[in-house]
């Protein structure tokens, strides 16, 4: 059974624009998406949010404010299929697919969803103007067409790797290429930016997902425009470029999460609740001196394996700089518990703050006591940093990690790699290429240097945050964006509100 959560008490909905968001369910992909929800709810358009009931579960405080704050937004929690394909029960998440083998079942699921969506929307009120749904969920074209409205691609990536992975593929640059982790230049670029095909194999290209691939470059080239987290100023004349590429309107309106003004608000982002080692963490920062912690988290889907745990721990401790430093429930273990037990905790006393489960990442981000980010380099985390206005450690791992590592490095010149040249996820653990103590301290210690080098790199991280706060004030970029997007489909008809 479907079930509605509405969050509507507004008398004049009736001539509200009708929005209707599908995220993908994966967190990296799910928080923005909420964020984007609310901002344009904030903004007077009505809007659905299509779930399901275990991620509505972990929204819930979110869902509540809203409530609470009369917003025009309601969560649908469609039943998720996963019976029907063969996953177990529960498994309505990327983060709690239990097997790299069932990723093909789990989106297969998500597909099943457009019979019931489309069905919900026709028979409630109102009618959408406009569908925005994640990249990952071609099967909304069918859902838009039959419906007879525009469909919006979101993007949880930036614009600099979009446009890396079309021209890769446009300008057939792997082709004749034997070695995977020869390094190619991007064409089409005006900078140089190398990378090889295992580092940026496109979205979908492993043997088995050619069918999702082709569905996915096919519902992008048909829809009626592009949104993406990103903001003007961050990377310009990269957006420019995509959108001539593609030939249709791109809407950068991020960073989305400067919609969480508050500190309740940025605590429960992507959870309903704060865990005991997040409280605790806040106080302890509130003790340490400005720009002096070093924050270190993998995002959601990451797996870092025990042995790395140990290595990153140790040069963390041979830093000698204190460090917030998130361990994920799926990477904890008996093995790792006994570790930190063992005298790793005693020794790094008050110079170490392990938060062991979720962390609100955005709020510890903002603190004024870090200075800097070891990070996996996922865009949700990147824009986070850049937002915050720290420099960061880069550590990528997969997907488009390590474009964004470039754009980070290169382009923007706010990181110190780690060193990292092939992907770690999809490998046999036994052939892993660890990364060693020496490594993590040594980019450390770099990243947080106070010499001229480190100081400059602050001040280009700083002025970005600055950037990315003032393209979300009015009359900011972002906001300009949002304003223009909502315009261009307010109107209940397909003619009028496709938008190139």
């Amino acid at each position: 059974m479907t079930r509605q959560v509405v969050v509507m008490n507004s008398s004049s909905d009736r001539i509200k624009p009708h929005f209707v968001l599908v995220p993908l369910m994966a967190q990296g992909h799910m928080i923005p998406m909420i964020d984007l929800a609310l901002l344009l709810a904030e903004r007077g358009v009505r809007v659905t949010v299509i779930t399901t009931p275990f991620n509505a579960s972990r929204f819930k405080t979110t869902i509540d404010q809203a409530n609470v704050s009369g917003l025009p937004i309601r969560f649908v929690e469609l039943p998720f299929p996963c019976a029907e394909v063969g996953l177990p029960d529960g498994c309505e998440n990327l983060d709690v697919v239990p097997s790299m083998d069932l990723m093909l079942n789990f989106f297969e699921a998500t597909s099943l969803l457009q019979k019931p969506m489309e069905i919900y929307l026709r028979k409630h009120e109102p009618y959408p103007n406009c569908i925005i749904s994640d990249l990952c969920h071609p099967w909304t074209k069918k859902v838009a067409s039959n419906l007879n409205v525009p469909r919006l691609t979101f993007f949880s990536i930036c614009c600099f790797s979009l446009l890396c992975n079309h021209n890769i593929s446009h300008y057939k640059a792997y082709d004749g290429i034997t070695d995977e982790n020869e390094l190619i230049v991007v064409p089409g670029l005006t900078q140089i930016i190398e990378v090889s095909k295992a580092q940026a194999p496109g979205f979908f290209s492993a043997p088995g997902w050619e069918k999702l691939d082709e569905e996915v470059r096919q519902a992008e080239l048909v829809a009626d425009g592009i949104v993406v987290n990103s903001f003007e100023d961050l990377e310009h004349s990269y957006i420019q470029s995509y959108q001539k590429a593609m030939n249709k309107k791109v809407w950068t309106v991020g960073p989305l999460s400067l919609y969480n003004k508050d500190v309740s608000g940025m605590a429960v982002r992507g959870n309903k609740d704060t865990s005991i080692d997040a409280n605790r963490c806040m106080a302890w920062l509130d003790m340490m001196m400005p720009r002096s912690v070093i924050y270190v988290s993998f995002g959601s889907l990451t797996h870092v394996l025990p042995s790395q745990i140990v290595e990153l721990g140790l040069g963390l401790e041979a830093s000698n700089r204190p460090f917030v430093w998130v361990i994920k429930d799926r990477e904890r273990s008996d093995a790792v518990d006994e570790w930190l037990a063992d005298g790793f905790e005693e020794r790094v006393g008050s110079k170490g703050c392990i938060i062991k489960g979720w962390a609100p990442q955005v709020m510890i981000l903002s603190h004024p006591a870090i200075g800097g980010f070891v990070t996996h380099c996922g865009w949700n985390s990147t824009l986070e940093g850049v937002t915050a206005g720290v420099p960061m450690v880069t550590w990528p791992h997969f997907a488009d990690q390590f474009l964004n590592e470039r754009m980070v490095v290169d382009v923007l010149e706010i990181g110190v790699p780690i060193g990292v040249t092939e992907p770690t996820m999809y490998v046999n653990p036994e052939v892993l290429k660890f990364v060693g103590r020496d490594d993590v301290e040594k980019a450390v210690r770099n990243l947080m240097d106070e010499g001229k080098e480190g100081e400059e790199r602050r001040k280009r991280a700083e002025a970005l945050g600055e950037m990315a706060r003032e393209a979300m004030r009015e009359g900011g970029s972002s906001h300009v964006n949002l304003t223009h997007m909502i315009n261009s489909f307010s109107v209940n008809d397909k003619k009028s509100n496709k938008c190139k």
